[in-house]
């Protein structure tokens, strides 16, 4: 890892209330730059040279803060309490059952209606890294205990963005943080992502039901899924398979290789920081030549191809169409909290949160 960026903010814009939204930015020292708002901890923009030296900007985003307020397509946020859904917005918790917020339809999703990426975060410098803050009380959402988080963004000159996510609490309490980045490496309007190539290190994935709960894990051999090769988007976009008709797309978790554990015991995930920073992910745009990888030390990542951005308003006033961006989520799996190794996503007194993932952007020949 070479030297930390530059860190500087200026005024962006109001939110609805006439609350004044900063924007700080993040220069390394080839031109890249990665623009980070205080609402939502949100990713606004990212912008990365084509093989050409071309600065272009290879995420989705909103003009203004009052349209992130008023979004529901979490574009570039920070997700919790709870990423991603559970089930019937219930679970059980030290022999108590809690009922958390169900803002898709019967479930919980990215935390509730008004879950992170709806929040102020504090940010400030700290060595040329931003470090956002948020203190979530005790019932926020429904869910148990007062948990404060920090996420730290640090942007070098290899063009590798961390995102280093620790939360303490001071109750048992279920945690799945993770960034809800929507990425197009060609950085040109009206572009979709079917011409990108995508390798993910993961045998298997969870199939799901109607309201996109997982139901049953499945190996991707031989199927639509099957990205241990890397494979253009498109093509398997168009791939026959009940689970794409059922999601429009792409909308999966897939059950990430597990490396060796550091300590032996082979458990931890988010809130162990036990496992290994390891790459899992290899997006690739013939067009411009950008490349990005990504590494995490989380079990899971999620796979969306933008399938419900129809109508959404982006960029310039334009609006995006479905697979104008793509996501690639790291974190727990969705629902953990109810399955039978819930107990890797609850955070407690004596056990924090801890998760690192990188997205590296280079380019190729």
């Amino acid at each position: 890892m070479m030297s930390p960026a530059i860190l500087s903010h200026e005024p962006w814009g109001t939110l609805p209330s006439g609350e004044a939204v900063p924007l700080f930015t993040l220069r390394n020292a080839h031109g890249m730059r990665v623009s980070i708002s205080e609402l939502g901890g949100t990713i606004v923009s990212w912008h990365a040279p084509d093989r050409a030296g071309r600065l272009g900007d290879i995420m989705l985003g909103h003009d203004t803060p009052g349209e992130y307020w008023q979004a529901t397509a979490y574009m570039g946020a920070l997700v919790g309490r709870w990423a991603n859904r559970i089930a019937g917005g219930r679970f059980t918790l030290e022999g108590i059952e809690y009922s958390v917020d169900r803002n898709e339809g019967g479930n919980l999703l990215h935390g509730g209606a008004a879950g992170f990426n709806r929040a102020i975060w504090q940010a400030r410098e700290e060595d040329g890294t931003l470090l956002m803050t948020l203190d979530s009380e005790e019932g926020d959402a429904g869910f148990p205990g007062n948990v404060h988080v920090e996420v730290r963004y640090t942007l070098d000159d290899d063009g590798e963005l961390t995102i280093d996510y620790r939360a303490s609490t001071d109750a048992p309490t279920p945690l799945n943080l993770t960034n809800h980045g929507y990425f197009n490496l060609a950085a040109q309007a009206g572009a979709d992502i079917k011409g990108h190539v995508l390798s993910i290190d993961a045998d298997a994935f969870f199939e799901v039901d109607s309201t996109l709960i997982p139901v049953r894990q499945a190996a991707v051999a031989g199927n639509a899924f099957d990205f241990r090769e890397a494979a253009p988007i498109g093509a398997r976009l168009e791939w026959p398979h009940e689970q794409l008709s059922l999601a429009r797309g792409f909308d999966h978790c897939y059950i990430l290789r597990e490396p060796q554990a550091v300590n032996g015991n082979g458990n931890g995930g988010g809130n162990g920081g036990q496992r290994p920073v390891r790459e899992v992910a290899r997006l690739y745009d013939p067009a411009s030549g950008r490349v990005m990888t990504v590494s995490t030390d989380q079990r899971g990542l999620q796979f969306y191809t933008g399938n419900y951005l129809d109508g959404v308003r982006g960029r310039n006033g334009t609006t995006y169409a479905p697979h104008a961006g793509l996501c690639l989520e790291a974190g727990g799996f969705p629902n953990q909290i109810n399955m039978a190794d819930r107990e890797d996503v609850i955070s407690r007194p004596d056990k924090p949160y801890r998760q690192v993932t990188k997205y590296r952007v280079g380019v190729l020949g």
